[in-house]
């Protein structure tokens, strides 16, 4: 019901991977009336797909709601009741456009941490031209010690191992340089610990410059610095593609150069367009949690729905609890 464009945008984008995926049953939750409304409007449906189903929640959490407040008062939103969904085992996993620290905060309360993880981490796959690296975490907590940081880690580890099929991944702590003095304090005794296990391939440090063209395979950081680390680079992108667009239109050689080259440089723009990279993973939960951006419009919101599946058919949570009793110190 929340996200920055409203609940058309998750309605239209479910009804489209409803029809693409006719085995995998969708649970829309917010206002019954609203929603039924907003399908009988779609240009993709005439009526209901079977494999949808309408879950009524009255509240809904606002972007701008504060955590504390989302956790006392807000209890049967839409958001949290979707969560309970998930716990309750009528769903597999929660996909949400809201509130980031709202989603946060109702999915620690209601899914619970797995053992031995103290924070959930935002995690998301970044397109590298070594193929991918797991980037965490990207805004789950601005501030994290260094036992975090460990934790954060070993998931990320596990998660690029298991579900990446990559064989003794290499993790890196990114920092203000590549020099064991650099760094504040948590990132120094983090890394102390990640190079006194024996089971994270420890690569060391890693600057802001390598982390789309590193050869690691994990990246690992605080909320505040991988949030703002990531939408840097996203907006790096998005300008890229903007500016040739934008330079190719100007004449009409241009335009007819525009044309040779899309048919060369399609797969490049999707691979580094931020819209179609959405959807972002709640590490460390009893449970599939994905974040889709705010601001996604209806097929960026599908990207979140397929990493959604991506993680279910793997069984995330699951394969990272396995781990975890002999991965942590």
């Amino acid at each position: 019901m929340s996200g920055d464009l409203g609940p058309e945008v998750a309605t239209e984008s479910s009804l489209r991977f409803a029809l693409a995926h006719p085995s995998v049953k969708l649970t829309l939750v917010g206002k019954q009336a609203m929603i039924k409304s907003i399908i009988a409007q779609s240009p993709t449906v005439s009526n209901i797909p079977s494999n949808i189903n309408i879950v009524h929640a009255d509240e809904v959490i606002s972007m701008t709601d504060k955590p504390s407040k989302v956790l006392r008062q807000k209890q049967r939103s839409s958001m949290a009741v979707a969560i309970t969904l998930v716990k309750d085992g009528l769903a597999d996993a929660c996909v949400s456009a809201g509130n980031t620290g709202a989603l946060m905060i109702l999915s620690r309360s209601i899914l619970r941490m797995l053992p031995g993880i103290d924070r959930p981490a935002i995690a998301k796959e970044l397109v590298t031209p070594q193929g991918k690296c797991l980037f965490l975490d990207l805004g789950a907590n601005v501030d994290s010690s260094a036992e975090h940081l460990y934790q954060f880690a070993v998931m990320g580890a596990i998660y690029a191992e298991t579900v990446g099929g990559i064989s003794f991944p290499k993790v890196s702590l990114l920092n203000v340089g590549e020099e064991d003095i650099k760094g504040n304090e948590q990132v120094k005794l983090a890394s102390r610990l990640l190079s006194e296990s024996a089971y994270v391939n420890y690569a060391g440090f890693i600057e802001g410059h390598r982390i789309f063209q590193c050869d690691v395979d994990v990246v690992v950081c605080d909320g505040f610095v991988g949030n703002i680390a990531l939408k840097c680079g996203e907006g790096v992108a998005k300008l890229v593609i903007d500016v040739m667009r934008r330079s190719l239109k100007k004449s009409l050689f241009g335009r007819f150069l525009g044309w040779i080259l899309s048919l060369y440089l399609r797969r490049v723009f999707e691979a580094i367009d931020p819209e179609r990279q959405n959807g972002a993973s709640f590490l460390g939960l009893q449970g599939v949690v994905v974040k889709s951006h705010g601001s996604a419009d209806s097929q960026s919101f599908g990207c979140a729905l397929e990493q959604a599946l991506k993680e279910v058919q793997n069984k995330v949570p699951e394969r990272i609890n396995k781990k975890l009793d002999e991965w942590l110190v």
